[in-house]
């Protein structure tokens, strides 16, 4: 039996929950929805969220995806960004698509790889969650179980850096994939920033404090 929970909503997110969805169930809804939807899925053990993100959260999303362009091309990284990939494994019965995400330390690995198998294939080296606390599914936790290095959790206007050591999330103060620049306390106060300046005022601006601290 599926079991439909009432729907929530706020600024930043509409939000249904399904419970007792086998993973059959899972996969032939991914298959029918295909992958120009708008929504967001997170699989958990039976329990499946379907979020649809709203302007602020895309918004937030997308500034975010731009600093991640232009620190890897200021330190001279390769990227393959693949926005919000289903990352999925059936053995423990868990899934989840960022908001971002991103290969760089794995870049060339997954290069020319058109689909992911986490069976076989590393999972994003970065991914990047928006509003976190609009989620009813606590995905952390699933990001740990599926192996990814480095988790960015933006809840205006706070962002925390989680990186994977030692089998479990540690808080950071830094990003350990971009030379453990204080990310984590600077990006915020850009995304705030690009609010009075405008967007393109707001990079360059990020641009140069980023070449100040890398020279």
């Amino acid at each position: 039996m599926v079991i439909l929970a009432p729907t929530h909503s706020n600024t930043h997110a509409n939000s249904v929950i399904l419970y007792h969805i086998s993973w059959h169930t899972f996969e032939r809804i991914l298959l029918e929805t295909g992958s120009d939807r708008h929504h967001r899925f997170t699989y958990n053990q039976g329990i499946l969220e379907i979020m649809t993100p709203l302007m602020p959260h895309e918004h937030n999303n997308r500034l975010l995806q731009k600093l991640i362009d232009t620190l890897v091309e200021e330190l001279n990284l390769n990227v393959k960004s693949t926005g919000s990939l289903t990352c999925k494994r059936e053995d423990i019965a868990k899934a989840v698509e960022p908001d971002s995400s991103f290969y760089i330390q794995n870049e060339l690995i997954m290069r020319n790889k058109t689909s992911l198998d986490l069976t076989q294939d590393p999972p994003p080296d970065l991914v990047i969650e928006v509003d976190y606390a609009s989620s009813s599914i606590d995905k952390l936790p699933i990001y740990l179980a599926l192996g990814v290095p480095e988790v960015w959790r933006y809840n205006e206007p706070v962002m925390q850096i989680y990186s994977l050591v030692d089998g479990q999330y540690l808080l950071c103060n830094g990003s350990p994939t971009f030379a453990n620049l204080p990310l984590n306390t600077e990006i915020p106060q850009f995304l705030a920033a690009s609010l009075q300046v405008g967007e393109v005022a707001m990079i360059k601006n990020f641009r140069r404090w980023l070449t100040t601290q890398i020279s």
